[in-house]
């Protein structure tokens, strides 16, 4: 993976980085690894600071807060207490999602659509607007927002309610990089295709990847340290002059 001098130094909010053999530990460990300051933000506590543990083993600095990022008050506590330990929040890595069960629309209830919206969605544009007057008085931020292939185009068996959601952080991105560009602020996603995690394997089954590759025209399916791969480069300095991009990591399989 690239080496980025830039990011030594610098803090940084990975929200949704507790899950083993995920994508938000994969970004949160390359972070470590370039030296910066790493906010492992989960619900989960005790996988956070696992995450956080591992990075600091690594010789890296990182801890570990935990939040449930669809509530504006914890959000609003956890990035107060980066700003106490850290004194500033340079990148946000808006990570946090997912889904949980495969449905149909019409087996999903206004309960589930609800907390899938709140995740996937709400939590990006909670934990944006926490950060957003932070970077505006500092006048140099990065956040990057996790969409999917699924907000680019219809990719059952992916649920509805999720593909929603992804789509909606695509264009809640390109909203915030025309607020916040005046400032020195970019925002961007990365669009990630299947990628081979822990919960992957858990929905879709050991057999699924065999399935999956033959529709990828690179022959493979995204390892989380692809995805992590892409987050360094927006929030590097190679990336300064792009915001509003939605970066498609998926191997080929939607072409936009």
């Amino acid at each position: 993976m690239a080496i980025y001098p830039e990011l030594k130094g610098k803090t940084a909010i990975v929200t949704g980085a507790a899950s083993l053999s995920s994508i938000g530990e994969a970004i949160a460990l390359a972070f470590g690894r370039q030296g910066t300051h790493v906010a492992v933000v989960d619900i989960d506590e005790e996988g956070a600071q696992r995450v956080a543990g591992q990075i600091r083993r690594d010789g890296g600095e990182a801890f570990a807060v935990r939040a449930d990022v669809t509530r504006s008050d914890e959000v609003a506590a956890m990035v107060r207490e980066v700003l106490q330990r850290e004194g500033k929040v340079d990148i946000l890595v808006n990570n946090a999602g997912g889904f949980h069960e495969v449905e149909l629309a019409n087996q999903i209830s206004d309960e589930r659509w609800d907390f899938i919206i709140d995740l996937n969605l709400k939590s990006v544009f909670l934990c944006s607007r926490a950060v957003y007057d932070h970077m505006v008085e500092r006048r140099w931020g990065r956040i990057i927002n996790i969409s999917s292939v699924a907000g680019r185009m219809p990719t059952l068996p992916t649920p509805v309610h999720y593909a929603a959601a992804k789509a909606g952080v695509i264009a809640l991105t390109k909203y915030l990089a025309r607020e916040l560009a005046p400032y020195g602020v970019t925002v961007n996603a990365v669009a990630p295709g299947t990628t081979k995690t822990a919960r992957f394997l858990r929905l879709r089954g050991a057999d699924a990847e065999e399935k999956l590759r033959g529709h990828v025209p690179l022959g493979r399916l995204s390892t989380p340290q692809d995805q992590a791969a892409a987050v360094l480069f927006l929030a590097s300095d190679e990336a300064s002059y792009i915001t509003g991009a939605t970066l498609d990591v998926n191997g080929g399989t939607v072409m936009l």
